[in-house]
């Protein structure tokens, strides 16, 4: 968001405000409905994902140190060595050194076994089966503690006592499905009522994310794991996947303008 920021001459706020006035008008012209529109910047999202950072540390499960590797912007994710691919991220996208910094870590690693079990009691857990074999494969190749925290810039939600860090975009972005439904008020009436999820549906680029860490921060946090997540396929132009990344998008504005006129 800073890097995207400084490119149009703004602030990351003054960015972010824009994008997201162009998402809730998408949905209104797709005549799509939400109950909640989250973002990172909402007050009641920042106490939950804090919430949740401090379980986390009282559960022992955050620590500090230093991290430096291979990560993604487009991805939003980190990459060991062996798997990149002609120098590049599993999904194609560039990937860039990150020099030695401060990081808190998850320590993901004490959870390989815990997750192993609980795909091998819930074979439904996962879909399609393809999917599934990856997310198994993944684990089975063992699990490396987490960074969850940069300091090489402040955009994010901050670290709870520690104004120099903020949090890693995904531990952030996957509570918004917690923190929509009132958490860390886990006895209120609608926490009680919509969690556990019965489904999550996701592209299948955000796999990871969905059926490794979130779990695992889940089972740390003494919350519930949803029932069930079902990972689907990319569109793509062209051969390939359409990202705003790349850049390659179809503008879904000019699409709706042709379907109003098209006669079925």
């Amino acid at each position: 968001m800073e890097e995207s920021a400084k490119k149009r001459d703004m602030t990351a706020q003054e960015f972010v405000d824009e994008v997201s006035v162009s998402f809730r008008n998408l949905l209104y012209a797709l005549n799509i409905s939400n109950d909640m529109f989250i973002r990172t910047t909402d007050e009641q999202h920042k106490k939950a994902v804090q919430h949740l950072w401090q379980t986390l540390v009282d559960k022992d499960a955050i620590y500090l140190g230093s991290y430096e590797g291979w990560y993604s912007v487009r991805d939003e994710c980190y990459y060991n060595e062996s798997e990149l691919v002609d120098g590049k991220a599993p999904t194609g996208a560039e990937v860039v050194w990150m020099e030695k910094e401060p990081s808190y870590f998850f320590k993901l690693s004490e959870y390989e076994d815990k997750l192993l079990e609980y795909f091998e009691n819930n074979p439904e857990f996962i879909a399609p089966t393809s999917r599934r074999n990856e997310v198994l494969g993944f684990v089975k190749g063992g699990l490396r503690d987490l960074s969850i925290s940069r300091t090489t810039f402040k955009w994010g939600v901050p670290v709870p006592d520690s104004d120099d860090h903020v949090m890693y975009v995904w531990l952030d972005a996957l509570a918004n499905y917690i923190s929509a439904i009132g958490y860390p008020d886990k006895e209120g009436e609608t926490f009680q009522k919509f969690w556990p999820a019965n489904l999550h549906v996701v592209g299948k680029d955000i796999l990871r994310f969905h059926a490794v860490y979130w779990p695992a921060f889940l089972m740390a946090a003494d919350i519930p794991i949803p029932k069930r997540l079902f990972a689907h396929g990319w569109w793509t132009k062209d051969g390939e996947k359409i990202s705003k990344s790349l850049g390659n998008v179809i503008d879904p504005l000019e699409l709706i303008e042709k379907v109003k006129y098209v006669d079925y």
